[in-house]
């Protein structure tokens, strides 16, 4: 089994190198793979289908809550001020005048007064949001299926393949969709430890939505109480319960109740995206928090349970992503988060290889995951059209095996490739429920 240069057939034959080791003596019978990791993005975010018919650009149209608004003059419950203006229903008395305590009968004095009342108003207001589709290919090498009779363990070695391509098709929608999620988010939100110039409130930093996450011109605290332009990344706590608490209570006044993925005793159980390191972390803020996790018996809701999750944690669920995306802050003009990857490429070896860096980053993210954020919509194959019959794709990234006939390289149609298509639109919706926590991993500070 060989391969030759991807994307290409050329023209020399020697090009075409082995890809299966021919040498029985030299390998054994057990063909061993190494596997990526896998997270909660591709089993909790919704997906459809993508409509036919309608372009590549799409948009959606989205009402925001709305309230009946006060009229001037009126009074709010026991409130008092009577301002124009403020969220709910003033009511006001049916009867101008009371009867007396003894009168039977009609009393002329008491009057009907609804007529004479002014209404509370309510208005509508709406967002449209647009979003396209996207498209992504993934090819192996190219494949020489004439030297497969010659290769040592060929179908043990063929399954490790098939499965490595799994897993890389696996991989690229986790990292679609964990991308995507954060792009339509409304908020980020840094951790601050609450001192310094920054107000508290300013750690909530809304109008992310529709900007992928590495192209947000982070805050910078350009003075760090020194007098100096630091120019550092206005971000310099770890993340904490506290922080989490502030999050979760504007998203159940909000309205998230019911996109929550879970209830605990009468309140909304949301979940969060998070590493390993940073789970840990907040469940060992305190040592009554420790005793909170050993008697929490409460149920896991039914969407969560197949992840793994036993039980809820002060509001959330933690669901690990230990591939979490981390950044570095770099001094320079451009004002963004720089990322981290967790795998680098050995142009030598040509290996996928652990990237160290990765462990000692000094800043991470984590996904305050809520239902109805946003939809993905996946095209269904199509096999027919007017006049025309073709091979159906299935943009999911499903493998299938192509080769392409060469006069002088594949002449008999003896060398192809596996390629995947994956191709999606990511459909914003309730966008205001969705938050990216940016924190600074590598500090003993947490959020106030």
């Amino acid at each position: 089994m060989a391969l030759i240069q991807p994307h290409s057939f050329g023209n020399d034959a020697n090009a075409v190198d082995v890809v299966l080791t021919q040498e029985a003596n030299r390998i054994g019978s057990d063909i061993h793979k190494a596997t990526l990791h896998t997270s909660p993005w591709i089993d909790l975010i919704r997906q459809t289908t993508f409509p036919e018919g309608m372009g590549y650009q799409l948009s959606t149209l989205i009402y925001d809550s709305a309230l009946p608004l006060t009229p001037a003059g009126e009074e709010l419950g026991n409130a008092g001020g009577g301002a124009a203006g403020t969220p709910g229903v003033a009511f006001s008395a049916v009867g101008t005048t009371n009867a007396a305590a003894d009168s039977v009968g009609y009393t002329s004095g008491q009057q009907d007064a609804t007529s004479a009342l002014t209404p509370n108003k309510i208005d509508f207001t709406k967002t449209l949001k647009s979003y396209s589709l996207e498209k992504g290919v993934i090819e192996s090498p190219r494949i020489n299926v004439e030297e497969l009779r010659f290769a040592a363990h060929r179908t043990e070695q063929l399954r490790a393949i098939m499965d490595l391509l799994k897993e890389a098709t696996r991989n690229a929608w986790e990292n679609r969709y964990r991308d995507e999620y954060g792009k339509v988010c409304d908020n980020i939100v840094y951790a601050k430890d609450g001192a310094g110039t920054p107000a508290v409130n300013s750690k909530f930093t809304s109008g992310h939505e529709g900007t992928k996450l590495l192209d947000v011109v982070v805050d910078r605290n350009t003075d760090q109480g020194d007098g100096a332009d630091n120019n550092t990344l206005d971000c310099n706590a770890n993340i904490s319960n506290a922080l989490l608490d502030a999050i979760r209570f504007r998203l159940i006044r909000a309205g998230a109740r019911d996109n929550a993925y879970g209830m605990e005793n009468g309140s909304p159980i949301f979940s969060i995206v998070l590493s390993s390191e940073a789970s840990h972390k907040l469940k060992t803020e305190d040592n009554e928090i420790r005793q909170d996790i050993r008697f929490n018996n409460a149920a896991v809701g039914d969407l969560i349970k197949p992840l793994g999750v036993e039980q809820s944690f002060r509001g959330f669920y933690h669901l690990i992503d230990d591939l979490a995306p981390r950044f570095s802050d770099v001094d320079d003009s451009d004002g963004k988060l720089h990322p981290v990857y967790p795998f680098t490429h050995n142009a030598t070896t040509k290996k996928i290889e652990v990237n160290e860096l990765y462990n000692t980053a000094q800043f991470e993210a984590a996904y305050v995951l809520v239902d109805n954020v946003m939809e993905s919509l996946i095209p269904a194959p199509t096999a027919t059209a007017p006049g025309l019959t073709f091979d159906p794709v299935n943009f999911k990234g499903e493998f299938r095996w192509t080769n392409i006939a060469d006069a002088e390289v594949n002449p008999d149609k003896t060398i192809g490739f596996f390629r995947g298509i994956m191709a999606s639109a990511s459909k914003p919706i309730k966008t205001q429920f969705g938050y990216v926590v940016i924190f600074k991993r590598d500090t003993s500070t947490v959020a106030a």
